[in-house]
């Protein structure tokens, strides 16, 4: 799977409430979500993304609730990806379980900037800025992860396998 887009860089602590405000909780249509993804930070934020673009986050992204319409909201929005130095545990498995790529690669982050083209190939874990022309390792996905990814999510994963 070869992902490539330009970047949004973002800080430490991005908490979900960041990602999606609460009022915004009883939506569940993804694309709708989207339309306000990053709206407490950027109220632009989701008319410059174009599809595939990558949001790099700092240490401990998606921090706060444990809401699922934050990875929904930034999958709705057009994002293939969130590089970061380090992830929420909850929004790293919600992100998952509805299909939204994330690496972690503290190198990346340090040196990326807004606005970056960044291209990544997920089976090598090799990311290069086209910016800078600099090429990083990411933290590996396990297979499985990987297969859950590629199939959208955790529930078109268990529909696959039952059938």
């Amino acid at each position: 799977m070869i992902f490539k887009g330009r970047t949004f860089k973002f800080g430490d602590n991005i908490d979900t409430d960041n990602i999606i405000p609460a009022k915004y909780l009883s939506i569940t249509n993804e694309i709708i979500l989207g339309s306000h993804c990053m709206e407490g930070i950027d109220p632009e934020f989701h008319r410059r993304v174009v599809q595939g673009d990558i949001i790099i986050g700092g240490s401990n992204f998606g921090c706060g609730s444990s809401r699922e319409q934050a990875p929904l909201a930034i999958k709705g929005c057009g994002i293939s990806c969130v590089i970061s130095k380090s992830f929420a545990r909850i929004f790293y498995r919600n992100a998952f379980n509805i299909g939204l790529l994330l690496l972690e690669c503290p190198e990346l982050v340090e040196d990326v900037n807004d606005g970056d083209t960044i291209q990544g190939d997920i089976r090598v874990g090799i990311l290069k800025n086209f910016t800078s022309g600099k090429e990083y390792t990411a933290n590996p996905i396990p297979p499985f992860i990987l297969e859950i990814i590629n199939d959208g999510g955790l529930i078109p994963h268990i529909m696959k396998k039952i059938k």
